[in-house]
Protein backbone atom coordinates (compact mmCIF):
# COMPACT_ATOMS: atom_id res chain seq x y z
CA UNK A 1 0.00 0.00 0.00
CA UNK A 2 1.01 3.91 -0.41
CA UNK A 3 2.17 5.84 2.74
CA UNK A 4 -1.19 7.82 2.26
CA UNK A 5 -3.46 4.74 2.22
CA UNK A 6 -1.62 3.35 5.22
CA UNK A 7 -1.96 6.80 6.78
CA UNK A 8 -5.82 7.00 5.54
CA UNK A 9 -6.44 3.12 7.65
CA UNK A 10 -4.84 4.54 10.92
CA UNK A 11 -6.48 7.35 10.61
CA UNK A 12 -8.14 9.16 14.27
CA UNK A 13 -10.75 9.52 11.51
CA UNK A 14 -11.25 6.35 10.26
CA UNK A 15 -14.29 6.06 12.11
CA UNK A 16 -16.01 9.37 10.97
CA UNK A 17 -18.97 9.32 7.94
CA UNK A 18 -16.95 10.13 4.84
CA UNK A 19 -19.62 12.89 4.38
CA UNK A 20 -17.86 14.92 7.39
CA UNK A 21 -14.62 14.67 6.23
CA UNK A 22 -15.41 15.74 2.70
CA UNK A 23 -17.04 19.05 3.60
CA UNK A 24 -14.53 19.68 5.90
CA UNK A 25 -11.28 19.44 3.08
CA UNK A 26 -12.89 19.77 0.10
CA UNK A 27 -14.82 22.42 1.56
CA UNK A 28 -11.29 24.10 2.21
CA UNK A 29 -10.18 23.28 -1.16
CA UNK A 30 -13.20 24.89 -2.49
CA UNK A 31 -12.56 28.05 0.13
CA UNK A 32 -8.68 28.37 -1.12
CA UNK A 33 -9.83 28.40 -4.78
CA UNK A 34 -12.54 31.11 -4.72
CA UNK A 35 -11.30 33.71 -2.13
CA UNK A 36 -8.59 36.11 -2.87
CA UNK A 37 -5.30 34.44 -3.08
CA UNK A 38 -4.35 36.74 -0.52
CA UNK A 39 -4.79 37.17 2.30
CA UNK A 40 -7.43 33.57 1.86
CA UNK A 41 -4.34 31.52 0.26
CA UNK A 42 -2.07 32.02 3.67
CA UNK A 43 -5.23 31.55 5.92
CA UNK A 44 -6.88 28.56 4.34
CA UNK A 45 -3.32 26.80 4.46
CA UNK A 46 -2.94 27.37 8.03
CA UNK A 47 -6.67 26.16 8.96
CA UNK A 48 -5.92 23.10 6.92
CA UNK A 49 -2.18 22.53 8.78
CA UNK A 50 -3.44 22.96 12.05
CA UNK A 51 -6.30 20.54 11.43
CA UNK A 52 -3.63 18.33 9.66
CA UNK A 53 -1.31 17.82 12.36
CA UNK A 54 -3.65 18.44 15.55
CA UNK A 55 -7.05 16.50 15.19
CA UNK A 56 -6.54 14.76 12.36
CA UNK A 57 -3.22 13.06 13.72
CA UNK A 58 -1.28 13.36 10.96
CA UNK A 59 2.55 13.69 11.23
CA UNK A 60 4.65 16.32 10.10
CA UNK A 61 6.91 13.41 8.06
CA UNK A 62 4.33 11.76 6.01
CA UNK A 63 2.33 15.37 5.37
CA UNK A 64 5.61 16.56 3.59
CA UNK A 65 6.09 13.40 2.09
CA UNK A 66 2.96 13.22 0.32
CA UNK A 67 3.13 17.36 -0.41
CA UNK A 68 5.96 17.71 -1.71
CA UNK A 69 4.61 16.18 -5.26
CA UNK A 70 1.71 18.41 -5.58
CA UNK A 71 3.84 21.19 -4.42
CA UNK A 72 6.20 20.65 -7.31
CA UNK A 73 3.11 20.52 -9.41
CA UNK A 74 1.90 23.85 -8.03
CA UNK A 75 5.53 25.37 -8.72
CA UNK A 76 5.68 24.17 -12.19
CA UNK A 77 2.69 25.96 -13.16
CA UNK A 78 3.19 29.46 -11.40
CA UNK A 79 6.58 29.23 -13.11
CA UNK A 80 5.41 29.95 -16.68
CA UNK A 81 3.59 33.18 -15.66
CA UNK A 82 6.73 35.15 -14.77
CA UNK A 83 7.88 35.24 -18.78
CA UNK A 84 5.98 37.02 -21.56
CA UNK A 85 6.50 35.87 -25.07
CA UNK A 86 6.68 37.80 -27.78
CA UNK A 87 6.07 41.76 -27.71
CA UNK A 88 7.96 44.78 -27.61
CA UNK A 89 10.42 43.38 -25.41
CA UNK A 90 11.66 40.70 -27.13
CA UNK A 91 11.15 36.97 -28.23
CA UNK A 92 10.93 35.86 -24.53
CA UNK A 93 11.04 38.44 -21.53
CA UNK A 94 9.68 38.89 -17.68
CA UNK A 95 5.57 39.57 -17.82
CA UNK A 96 5.54 43.06 -16.11
CA UNK A 97 2.98 41.38 -13.82
CA UNK A 98 4.38 38.10 -13.93
CA UNK A 99 5.36 37.33 -10.46
CA UNK A 100 2.31 38.96 -8.77
CA UNK A 101 0.01 36.49 -11.03
CA UNK A 102 2.60 33.47 -10.07
CA UNK A 103 2.28 34.00 -6.04
CA UNK A 104 -1.41 34.54 -6.48
CA UNK A 105 -1.65 30.99 -8.25
CA UNK A 106 0.70 29.36 -6.04
CA UNK A 107 -0.56 30.75 -2.91
CA UNK A 108 -4.29 29.01 -4.46
CA UNK A 109 -2.94 25.80 -5.83
CA UNK A 110 -0.92 24.95 -2.79
CA UNK A 111 -3.48 25.74 -0.15
CA UNK A 112 -6.04 24.03 -2.35
CA UNK A 113 -3.34 20.62 -2.21
CA UNK A 114 -3.47 20.69 1.02
CA UNK A 115 -7.40 20.52 1.36
CA UNK A 116 -7.47 17.54 -0.57
CA UNK A 117 -4.89 16.17 1.44
CA UNK A 118 -6.52 16.49 4.36
CA UNK A 119 -9.46 14.09 2.89
CA UNK A 120 -6.85 11.67 1.71
CA UNK A 121 -4.97 11.33 4.62
CA UNK A 122 -8.16 10.62 6.74
CA UNK A 123 -10.28 8.53 4.48
CA UNK A 124 -9.52 5.17 2.89
CA UNK A 125 -11.08 5.12 -1.11
CA UNK A 126 -12.37 1.66 0.25
CA UNK A 127 -14.87 3.70 2.71
CA UNK A 128 -15.90 6.10 -0.15
CA UNK A 129 -16.44 3.96 -2.99
CA UNK A 130 -18.86 1.67 -1.80
CA UNK A 131 -20.80 5.10 -0.90
CA UNK A 132 -21.28 6.45 -3.92
CA UNK A 133 -23.75 4.11 -5.21
CA UNK A 134 -26.30 5.03 -2.09
CA UNK A 135 -25.26 8.98 -3.45
CA UNK A 136 -26.66 7.88 -7.06
CA UNK A 137 -23.53 6.78 -8.90
CA UNK A 138 -24.22 3.98 -11.14
CA UNK A 139 -23.31 0.58 -9.66
CA UNK A 140 -20.87 -0.88 -12.83
CA UNK A 141 -18.98 2.61 -12.66
CA UNK A 142 -18.00 2.02 -8.66
CA UNK A 143 -17.09 -1.56 -9.29
CA UNK A 144 -14.97 -0.14 -12.62
CA UNK A 145 -13.33 2.29 -10.19
CA UNK A 146 -12.84 -0.58 -7.35
CA UNK A 147 -11.08 -2.93 -9.59
CA UNK A 148 -8.97 -0.47 -10.88
CA UNK A 149 -8.07 0.79 -7.50
CA UNK A 150 -7.38 -2.95 -6.66
CA UNK A 151 -5.11 -3.42 -9.89
CA UNK A 152 -3.41 -0.07 -9.72
CA UNK A 153 -1.81 -1.64 -5.97
CA UNK A 154 -1.37 -5.06 -8.02
CA UNK A 155 0.41 -3.40 -10.30
CA UNK A 156 2.71 -1.46 -8.30
CA UNK A 157 3.96 -4.52 -6.25
CA UNK A 158 4.91 -6.44 -9.82
CA UNK A 159 6.94 -3.54 -10.11
CA UNK A 160 8.30 -3.81 -6.83
CA UNK A 161 8.93 -7.51 -7.34
CA UNK A 162 10.76 -6.88 -10.77
CA UNK A 163 12.65 -4.40 -9.70
CA UNK A 164 14.34 -6.27 -6.14
CA UNK A 165 14.89 -9.62 -8.57
CA UNK A 166 16.87 -6.73 -10.86
CA UNK A 167 19.33 -5.69 -8.48
CA UNK A 168 19.93 -9.15 -7.11
CA UNK A 169 21.53 -9.82 -10.63
CA UNK A 170 23.00 -6.89 -10.93
CA UNK A 171 20.81 -5.15 -13.24
CA UNK A 172 21.32 -1.92 -12.24
CA UNK A 173 25.44 -1.89 -12.19
CA UNK A 174 25.90 0.07 -14.94
CA UNK A 175 24.27 2.67 -17.52
CA UNK A 176 24.02 0.03 -19.99
CA UNK A 177 22.27 -2.18 -17.27
CA UNK A 178 19.90 0.06 -15.67
CA UNK A 179 18.17 0.76 -19.39
CA UNK A 180 17.75 -3.11 -20.20
CA UNK A 181 16.56 -3.63 -17.09
CA UNK A 182 14.23 -0.92 -17.32
CA UNK A 183 13.13 -1.89 -20.96
CA UNK A 184 12.70 -5.47 -19.48
CA UNK A 185 10.72 -4.16 -16.29
CA UNK A 186 8.15 -2.56 -18.53
CA UNK A 187 7.77 -5.45 -20.29
CA UNK A 188 7.25 -7.52 -17.34
CA UNK A 189 5.10 -5.63 -15.92
CA UNK A 190 2.80 -5.11 -18.89
CA UNK A 191 2.34 -8.75 -19.42
CA UNK A 192 1.73 -9.27 -15.52
CA UNK A 193 -0.72 -6.81 -15.42
CA UNK A 194 -2.86 -8.45 -17.62
CA UNK A 195 -1.92 -11.92 -16.22
CA UNK A 196 -3.14 -10.22 -12.49
CA UNK A 197 -6.39 -9.00 -14.67
CA UNK A 198 -7.15 -12.13 -16.19
CA UNK A 199 -6.92 -14.22 -13.14
CA UNK A 200 -9.04 -11.16 -11.17
CA UNK A 201 -11.91 -11.67 -13.62
CA UNK A 202 -11.83 -15.62 -13.68
CA UNK A 203 -12.01 -15.23 -9.80
CA UNK A 204 -14.80 -12.65 -9.77
CA UNK A 205 -16.74 -15.12 -11.91
CA UNK A 206 -15.82 -18.22 -9.56
CA UNK A 207 -17.54 -15.98 -6.81
CA UNK A 208 -20.49 -15.59 -8.58
CA UNK A 209 -20.28 -12.00 -9.98
CA UNK A 210 -23.30 -11.22 -11.35
CA UNK A 211 -22.18 -7.30 -12.55
CA UNK A 212 -22.41 -6.01 -8.80
CA UNK A 213 -19.36 -5.79 -6.03
CA UNK A 214 -20.98 -6.77 -2.63
CA UNK A 215 -18.78 -5.41 0.64
CA UNK A 216 -19.44 -4.92 3.81
CA UNK A 217 -18.69 -0.80 4.36
CA UNK A 218 -17.95 -0.08 8.23
CA UNK A 219 -21.05 1.61 9.76
CA UNK A 220 -20.90 5.36 10.26
CA UNK A 221 -23.04 8.14 11.84
CA UNK A 222 -23.26 11.72 10.68
CA UNK A 223 -21.87 13.88 13.28
CA UNK A 224 -23.74 16.86 13.16
CA UNK A 225 -21.62 18.54 15.66
CA UNK A 226 -18.83 17.81 13.63
CA UNK A 227 -20.13 19.41 10.38
CA UNK A 228 -21.21 22.32 12.28
CA UNK A 229 -17.63 23.11 13.40
CA UNK A 230 -16.81 22.57 10.27
CA UNK A 231 -18.96 25.19 8.53
CA UNK A 232 -17.78 27.17 11.59
CA UNK A 233 -14.13 27.38 9.83
CA UNK A 234 -15.04 27.94 6.70
CA UNK A 235 -17.39 31.02 7.75
CA UNK A 236 -14.21 32.16 9.84
CA UNK A 237 -12.36 31.99 7.07
CA UNK A 238 -14.24 33.89 4.62
CA UNK A 239 -14.67 36.54 6.83
CA UNK A 240 -11.07 37.24 8.17
CA UNK A 241 -10.09 37.37 4.70
CA UNK A 242 -12.77 39.40 3.17
CA UNK A 243 -12.36 41.62 5.99
CA UNK A 244 -8.63 41.73 5.49
CA UNK A 245 -8.89 42.00 2.47
CA UNK A 246 -10.86 45.19 2.61
CA UNK A 247 -8.61 46.94 5.00
CA UNK A 248 -5.55 46.19 2.44
CA UNK A 249 -7.89 48.46 -0.08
Amino acid sequence: MLPIDVAAHSSRWRGRHPLEKALLGLGLTVTAVCLPPWPGGPLTAAATLAVLLGPAGVSGRQLWRAFRIPLGFCFTGAAPLLLAVGGPAGPLALAPDGPRHAAELLLRTSAASLGVLLFAFTTPVSDVLPRLVRAGVPAPVVDVALVMYRIGFLLLDSLAQVRRAQAARLGQAGRAAVWRSLAGLAATSFVRAFDRAARLQVGLAGRGYDGALRVLVPEAAVSWRFLAASGALLAALITLTLTLKGLYL
